[in-house]
This record gives C-alpha cells, structure tokens and sequence, in this order.
C-alpha cells in the first residue's frame, strides 16, 4: 500500500495533515485488511480484522465529524456553498 500526504508547516509549529487526507488514509487501510482478511492464506482473524476496521472507521466518522463542526455556517444556517471547502491559507 503506498499513500502520499501533503504536509503543512507552520512556523513556529508541528507539521499538519489536512484531515480529509487522514481519514481517507484510515479508510483505504481498512479496506485494506479486509481485502487481506478474505484471502485464505491470510493467517488473519476475521474477528480481529472486524474488530480493527471497526476501530478505524470510528476515529475517521469522528475526525469527519469534528471537521463539520467546524466548518463556518452561510446566512442561511448551513455549511458554505463551496462543499465545505475551507479556504486556503
């Protein structure tokens, strides 16, 4: 499995990834063992792989989640008209 992320540096400050990219990554790599999970000769636990993609969805359902809640309301109380793109820095 390969991923790029883009990396923002802020100065003064940690190194961010935008949260779309990391939920996506979360999402891909569970897909990923599931993929993996149905191969015979996997030696994976079905259970646990449930189990660990259960884990990952959730952490990305609340990054998703909390990025929403952040997300500034237009006039008329719902998110941009921009598809809830921030704009750039």
């Amino acid at each position: 499995m390969n991923a790029s992320m883009s990396l923002v540096h802020v100065p003064g400050g940690p190194l961010l990834l935008p949260a779309d990219e990391v939920t996506l990554l979360l999402r891909h790599l569970a897909s990923h063992w599931m993929d993996s999970a149905d191969d015979e000769d996997s030696g994976l636990e079905p259970e646990t792989v449930e189990a660990l993609v259960s884990a990952l969805t959730e952490v990305a359902d609340r990054i998703d989640a909390e990025c929403i809640g952040l997300m500034p309301l237009s006039d008329e109380g719902e998110a941009g008209s921009d598809g809830g793109v921030p704009p750039p820095l």
